[in-house]
């Protein structure tokens, strides 16, 4: 019998489960890669399910009920009395989201002896310590691709509304407002501007793709060039590092893994290079970010706007200055946790832990550690 502890999101504020806006979720044939949607055994869960909250447990109850396993379902993740601390000590797998992670630090995998898979649903394992993990031989998994898509879509939204000034106008309305003058004082198009993505792996290359239609003149970077192909067809200019790109747009949206040379990477310096009135859009990671750097430039005016959804820590305080910065357009970390996407990795988990479980390998795209070194697309992202 295996032990897990699954931390997820709080339940809805009205109940669970919510009055859902659609009957059902469109039904996908495979990922823009050619690569297949996750390939579980079965799933107990209907595709549009609020999956990824504390009474949804990623659909996998009765799998964990019918299998002889314990599982431990929390919202309760922080500090040292709470339920994912004291659930840890004995728990075989740990599983979690970007969206509310529950951070396993090499003090905390220390506390855990018997831990040997963790495992993210969703894209993104930077809230495990990597190294600690590889010490220890604990496999670290996730479900590559599940929600890239649901990302991609969800930046080219939040550039859309920088450039074009939605929040500010969206509140006059709301409020009764019809101040046309001081909504579109901020107002532009994004056709003509040159737009940046920072790693064109699958979700920068998606919002690229997404781009491309409004006119914008493309460019990026990247530790991994895109095929000469691949480039001719977006008409993308490759830039040889972040520094080069980061004054040559007036857009730049990050999409890089968290490691060691992007952590802090937009800092005064970086932010300073910029063109007067540019937009910074971070859907990647807040640390790829110095907080106050970005707070300073939005004061200042040299930044025109911010957003992204990627925050630190996950949930942040409710006095965290991004949430009173000038001219912002942020949201919880919400881009990768659409109903759609839930479905995808809610899915891509049981797959995950079919095969763990089992002793079968798990997909080389799902795995960032596995035994005591980076495997997969961790060997791919990772440096």
């Amino acid at each position: 019998m295996a032990k897990c502890v699954m931390v997820l999101y709080p339940d809805p504020v009205d109940g669970y489960p919510p009055r859902y806006a659609r009957d059902s979720i469109p039904v996908l044939d495979g990922y823009p890669d050619g690569s297949t949607l996750p390939t579980p055994s079965a799933v107990d869960f209907t595709p549009g399910e609020l999956l990824g909250c504390v009474s949804g447990a990623l659909g996998l109850r009765k799998f964990f009920a019918d299998n002889g396993h314990e599982l431990v379902v929390t919202s309760d993740k922080d500090g040292p009395d709470s339920v994912f601390e004291r659930e840890l000590a004995d728990a075989d797998i740990v599983i979690s989201q970007p969206f509310w992670p529950a951070y396993l630090t090499a003090e905390r995998i220390a506390r855990a002896p018997k831990l040997k898979l963790a495992l993210t649903a969703g894209i993104g394992s930077d809230h495990v310590d990597l190294d600690a993990a590889r010490k220890h031989g604990i496999t670290v998994a996730e479900e590559t691709y599940s929600n890239s898509i649901s990302v991609a879509e969800h930046t080219v939204l939040q550039t859309l509304a920088l450039v074009r000034n939605f929040v500010p106008s969206h509140r006059y309305a709301v409020d009764g407002g019809w101040n046309i003058a001081d909504c579109v004082a901020r107002a532009y198009d994004v056709e003509g501007m040159d737009f940046g993505v920072i790693a064109a792996g699958r979700i920068g290359r998606a919002v690229l793709e997404r781009m491309k239609p409004f006119g914008v003149r493309l460019h990026y970077t990247d530790i991994h060039r895109l095929p000469e192909s691949v480039e001719q067809e977006l008409g993308v200019t490759f830039h040889p590092d972040v520094a080069s790109l980061a004054r040559a747009v007036d857009i730049v949206s990050i999409h890089s893994p968290l490691y060691a040379d992007t952590r802090g990477m937009f800092d005064e310096q970086l932010i300073g290079s910029m063109r007067r009135g540019s937009y910074l859009v971070n859907t990647a990671r807040a640390e790829e970010t110095v907080p106050a750097a970005v707070v300073a430039a939005l004061e200042s005016g040299h930044l025109a706007g911010y957003a992204g959804d990627v925050w630190y820590p996950q949930p942040p305080a409710a006095d965290h200055a991004w949430r009173s910065m000038p001219n912002h357009a942020m949201t919880p970390h919400v881009s990768g946790s659409t109903l759609s996407a839930q479905a995808r990795y809610a899915a891509g988990t049981r797959e995950i832990l079919e095969d763990w479980l089992a002793g079968r390998p798990i997909r080389p795209e799902y795995l960032i550690v596995q035994g005591g070194e980076l495997a997969g697309t961790g060997a791919h992202s990772y440096r």
